[in-house]
């Protein structure tokens, strides 16, 4: 998977992440404010420097710096959460997960209703790139119930005028067509749980990939710059049962500047 040239602006905090597989560095948005803070904060005082990635899932994501994964014995279980160390989210239509987005992981809403973000930990996503016909699907499946419902408010009543107008005055016909898709759209974007990819979205799924189904769950507060090579080798890397890699990917120390 490749990546997009990310253009930094200048007094943009920037992130390094140094491993002992390579160098990741990432900006940081400045519109995701409490995140931004938190995590630079965290990592001026060393919270992240020696700890490990502890779930790393090929085409999906790699998570790392949890404060009990710090010379944890191989094969143990590591990174749970802090529920201490929770800030209530930001999340932000504009920013998606796409390849290299950097974001905070969080505890299901069962247990956390606020979707508050775990700023013990973070989150990079490598994912997958998908076909534009995937996602073509993926919005007809989403929108199924509520194309139905605007369907039969707009379209079922007049369906049999329409039939007749389509063969008397075409112009006309085509003309209602439009205004019926207009208002089965516009009904579409209203109703919360919808699926429309942007533009943007399309393009980056298309491209360098990314992880669509996490979109509006999880905050995301920086993306990669740099070190998408390294990012595929952490993704890449064999894993147990719980998902940690059985060989240590270690963060030796997170660094930022600029800020």
């Amino acid at each position: 998977m490749g990546s997009f040239t990310c253009q930094l602006r200048a007094n943009e905090p920037v992130v390094t992440i140094t491993t002992n597989v390579g160098v990741m560095k990432a900006k940081l948005y400045e519109n995701v404010p409490n995140h931004v803070k938190t995590f630079i904060e965290r990592a001026k005082k060393g919270e992240y420097d020696g700890t490990l990635f502890t779930r790393v899932i090929k085409d999906f994501m790699i998570q790392g710096g949890a404060p009990d994964s710090r010379n944890a014995s191989p094969g143990v279980r590591v990174g749970f959460g802090d529920r201490s160390a929770e800030i209530l989210p930001e999340l932000r239509p504009e920013y998606f997960h796409k390849k290299g987005a950097l974001a905070a992981p969080r505890q299901n809403d069962d247990v956390n209703p606020e979707k508050k973000s775990d700023m013990s930990q973070f989150f990079i996503v490598e994912g997958k790139v998908y076909r534009s016909g995937e996602l073509d699907t993926l919005e007809k499946v989403k929108n199924y119930q509520i194309r139905k419902k605007a369907l039969d408010l707009y379209y079922r009543p007049v369906k049999v005028q329409l039939q007749m107008l389509k063969m008397d005055n075409p112009r006309e016909y085509n003309k209602r067509v439009a205004d019926i898709n207009a208002k089965i759209d516009s009904m579409i974007l209203a109703t919360p749980g919808h699926l429309v990819f942007t533009d943007e979205q399309r393009k980056a799924y298309t491209t360098v990939g990314g992880c669509h189904h996490l979109d509006g769950v999880y905050t995301i507060f920086g993306e990669l710059t740099e070190g998408f090579d390294v990012l595929d080798q952490i993704a890449a890397q064999k894993t147990d049962k719980y998902d940690r890699p059985l060989k240590d990917i270690r963060i030796i120390r997170v660094t930022v500047e600029n800020e």
